[in-house]
């Protein structure tokens, strides 16, 4: 039985930050939890991780209470612990010390019916860098547009 769970993305993360690795990284969640992702009821624009005493730790990522649980609903935004392997722990641990960069969830989706969060080890962006992704997109954008419908293949 396939069911068609959402893909829960954080489009800001991208325009915001320079993504330099991934990695993905196991949720603990309650069962309310859960069942309110998998309705698709969830936000990580405002979220971030953290380590602190040699765990990862998610904050401020928004699951919407579950609308059938009544007294056992979950907490909106309470921290949630991320489950990574020791060695991927002590690489990102390595990897935050360095100066101006941070960890950002880029994703949340269910693999294997397992609620997985991809984190990015990710560095801020300048105004003039924002300004120059705009500027090609928006020329790749013009480019398709132009180009549209000359490359047509015949099979």
């Amino acid at each position: 039985m396939a069911t068609n769970t959402p893909t829960i993305k954080n489009r800001k993360a991208r325009h915001e930050y320079h993504v330099e690795d991934t990695y993905e990284a196991g949720i603990v969640l309650q069962g309310t939890e859960v069942k309110s992702l998998r309705s698709g009821n969830a936000s990580l624009s405002e979220s971030f991780a953290y380590l602190q005493d040699g765990e990862v730790w998610l904050r401020d990522m928004y699951i919407k209470p579950y609308k059938q649980g009544s007294y056992t609903n979950h907490d909106e935004r309470r921290p949630r612990k991320l489950l990574l392997n020791k060695r991927e722990i002590a690489e990102l641990d390595k990897a935050v010390s360095q100066k101006g960069y941070t960890l950002v969830p880029l994703k949340l989706y269910f693999k294997k019916g397992y609620a997985k969060i991809l984190l990015g080890v990710a560095k801020g962006k300048q105004r003039h860098d924002k300004r120059q992704d705009i500027k090609e997109r928006d020329m790749k954008r013009d480019i398709d547009r132009k180009y549209k419908g000359t490359y047509k293949v015949n099979l």
